[in-house]
């Protein structure tokens, strides 16, 4: 069972003499995390009443709220340093609900649709939770006081979601011929997208610099190494594809985004300005 969702972090204030270039690029390094783990929490959320088992609906549930409870203080973070047009600072849920998909920066990865192959579920969420582990171990010393908090906060529930991962990558994988021939399908299907988690560009390389992210190429020798020697064990290959998609920083988006928002964002839209 994973831990409870963690206190939420509250933001704090931009640094007078911060560099205003700085500051936004981190603005922009918190949203795409931030979208990461929202993206994800709504696909994970999916599962729920249609996982394997009773247990695992439970498990799953709880790593879409660990996802749901890193995104908040990243996007609330992220919408204090990306103001709105009128200048104002724009809440999590502004950031949540009321973007388009062209406006979301978080990875393909995260946002493929499952189709109802769980073993798609349990390979993309390998990949990305080793991925994240390593990200928020080295983000959690980040001169960026918010980002090391959540990072902190979230490298142990990401080490959660890894070895629950795991578990079933070795169940599936190294079981009957029928689950080790979907695992491998379900593997092959998520690599074409794993290469985008360590593309560095213009902001992870200023953000690198001065110590406020992670290097994201730096991840993937470690990140690849974990996930491959879980493949072996598995009894799986590790795909051959030279296939790569990105573009999800940037705005860039499978058309499987489009549907997620729609059912992420309905009631916000529908009832603009409601409260509960």
């Amino acid at each position: 069972m994973t831990e409870p969702a963690p206190t939420p972090v509250t933001p704090t204030a931009v640094t007078p003499t911060r560099d205003p270039r700085i500051s936004y690029d981190a603005g922009t390094y918190a949203l795409r995390l931030g979208d990461d783990a929202l993206v994800l929490a709504q696909r994970m959320g999916e599962w729920v009443a249609s996982a394997p088992q009773l247990e695992e609906d439970v498990a799953l549930a709880n790593i879409a709220l660990d996802l749901l409870g890193q995104a908040r203080p990243l996007l609330s973070y992220a919408g204090s340093l990306l103001p709105g047009a009128d200048g104002a600072a724009r809440s999590e849920d502004e950031l949540a609900y009321l973007r388009d998909e062209r406006d979301f920066t978080n990875v393909q990865l995260v946002e493929l649709a499952d189709n109802g192959d769980f073993g798609r579920c349990v390979a993309r969420l390998l990949v990305f939770s080793a991925w994240q582990q390593e990200l928020y171990a080295s983000l959690a010393g980040a001169s960026d006081d918010t980002l090391a908090a959540v990072a902190a906060k979230a490298v142990k529930e990401a080490a959660y979601h890894r070895d629950h991962a795991t578990q079933w990558v070795l169940r599936l994988g190294d079981g009957t011929a029928e689950s080790h021939q979907r695992m491998q399908a379900a593997v092959d299907a998520v690599w074409p997208y794993v290469e985008e988690l360590f593309e560095p560009d213009a902001v992870t390389s200023s953000l690198a610099a001065v110590g406020v992210a992670v290097d994201p190429a730096s991840l993937r020798d470690p990140v690849l190494g974990y996930v491959s020697a879980v493949l072996e064990r598995a009894t799986l290959a590790v795909p051959s594809t030279r296939v790569r998609h990105s573009g999800g920083r940037h705005g860039i988006h499978t058309e499987a985004i489009g549907h997620l928002l729609a059912e992420l964002q309905h009631v916000a839209r529908s009832h603009p300005g409601a409260s509960w």
